[in-house]
């Protein structure tokens, strides 16, 4: 597993059988692991719980190869539990059966357990329930491992007993710092130019465990001057970019290109697109969260919005991919640029409140139809005014619930289009005021 730390190591190699580096380079304390001061030091809350002497059950949430597996087994050493590592990929319920038994059995013998779950995440609802009461009598003290938002993927009764610990990816700074010891421990540096050595650190995307296993490879060419940039590009394949199109970090990018273009930034907006499109995701998916950002977050501000965007949609359909992925961009950029509304968003949310609260309510008689006598007679239509006869073509009648108060939904901003809808607005409640008098 990944394994980040800041030590050089002591043991000397074993040349028949050579460890994987990141294997020897696994950290031996809790201060030796890289990134993650946040949650360790004494401020934090795993250093809070470990001065205190108290280690309560806890989810572990990050990427790949920021230390959860290192950290895990760390804190079992830390507060002398026993430490059980197991994977809900290959475990079923009568092998997690045996584990709490013989937690019970190590309990009974003055001895805590730490039980490790990694992938906790792809336990079902039964399963994870499995573990409440082991957690309760104090049996053992969960530690879960998940890539996934837990709140999404975790039982509510599992997360009120446990605390989620969020672990960060690591940074160019920590990756370095990883290279460094790994040098240490290798007794050389690596053949790379300066360019090199930033690409390659960048290969790892923020993966400690990632980086290790490059460096590995980059030690056995055995090179005796340094290679560019280019030639290290030619004998590395680049790291795919974490992405999971149904996924935590679908839903991420998503928001993040959704509000770099309700922040007008189409910079970051393409850049966003980008990063979801280098992962994979359907253009079409894109496409459809593009159309509604135009109704969404631009509206009548930019009536022509909306069309672009269904354009945009249609041109990626005759073409395909590449191509058709440019009329998409093209609409990223527009969308980003154009002027910004939600009031007709705001007044629709309104107006189905509204219509909750008064689902009863008849239409006033004047504008209903009357095409029987008996309909007639009951007053239906009577009174209408036929609002293109009215001078301005407008009647200013009501057309809402006899027994509702008029309410006001649509209140346009003084943006793009919708500055002159609103001049269309004011002016009508002008007339209306003037002629219910």
């Amino acid at each position: 597993m990944s394994d980040l730390f800041d030590r050089a190591a002591t043991a000397a190699p074993d040349t028949a059988h050579p460890r994987p580096l990141a294997d020897r380079l696994r950290p031996r304390a809790l201060a030796e692991v890289i990134g993650q001061d946040k949650v360790l030091s004494p401020e934090g809350p795993l250093g809070a719980m470990l001065a205190a002497g108290s280690l309560s059950s806890l989810i572990l949430w990050g990427p790949p190869g920021v230390g959860k597996t290192t950290i895990a087994r760390l804190l079992a050493d830390a507060t002398d539990l026993a430490f059980v590592q197991i994977s809900a990929i290959f475990t079923g319920v009568p092998d997690l059966r045996k584990v709490f038994e013989a937690a019970k059995l190590r309990r009974a013998q003055g001895r805590g357990t730490l039980l490790f779950v990694d992938e906790i995440h792809r336990f079902n609802k039964a399963q994870q329930d499995g573990f409440l009461p082991h957690m309760e009598d104090g049996t053992i003290v969960l530690v879960g491992a998940t890539t996934e938002n837990p709140s999404f993927e975790l039982n509510a009764a599992l997360l009120s007993r446990a605390q989620v610990i969020v672990l960060e990816r690591l940074s160019p700074a920590d990756l370095e710092r990883l290279a460094q010891r790994a040098e240490k421990e290798l007794g050389h540096a690596l053949p790379l130019t300066g360019d090199a050595r930033a690409a390659l650190i960048e290969m790892a995307d923020g993966d400690g465990r990632a980086l290790l296993n490059l460096i590995e490879q980059v030690a056995a060419w055995k090179l005796s001057t340094p290679i560019t940039t280019e030639a290290l590009a030619s004998r590395l394949m680049r790291r795919a970019a974490k992405y999971d199109k149904s996924g935590d970090e679908h839903y991420n990018l998503i928001s993040a290109l959704h509000k770099s273009v309700r922040g007008s930034d189409p910079d970051a907006a393409l850049y966003w697109f980008a990063r979801m499109l280098e992962g994979g995701e359907d253009p079409r998916f894109l496409a459809r969260r593009l159309t509604r950002m135009a109704v969404e977050d631009i509206g009548l501000a930019d009536p022509q919005a909306q069309s672009l965007c269904l354009h945009a949609w249609e041109v990626y359909e005759r073409l395909g991919s590449p191509e058709g992925e440019l009329a998409l961009a093209q609409a990223v950029t527009y969308l980003a640029l154009a002027p910004k509304s939600n009031a007709g968003y705001v007044a629709y949310k309104a107006a189905r409140d509204l219509a909750r609260k008064t689902g009863s309510e008849p239409p006033p008689k004047h504008i209903l139809n009357a095409p029987t006598r008996l309909m007639k007679d009951q007053g239906y239509g009577a009174g209408y005014a036929y609002d293109h006869d009215a001078e301005d073509a407008f009647s200013g009648q009501n057309y809402f619930p006899d027994a509702m108060k008029r309410p006001l939904l649509y209140q346009p901003v003084e943006r793009g289009y919708e500055r002159e809808l609103k001049k269309r607005l004011d002016w009508f409640a002008k007339l209306r005021a003037e002629r219910n008098r």
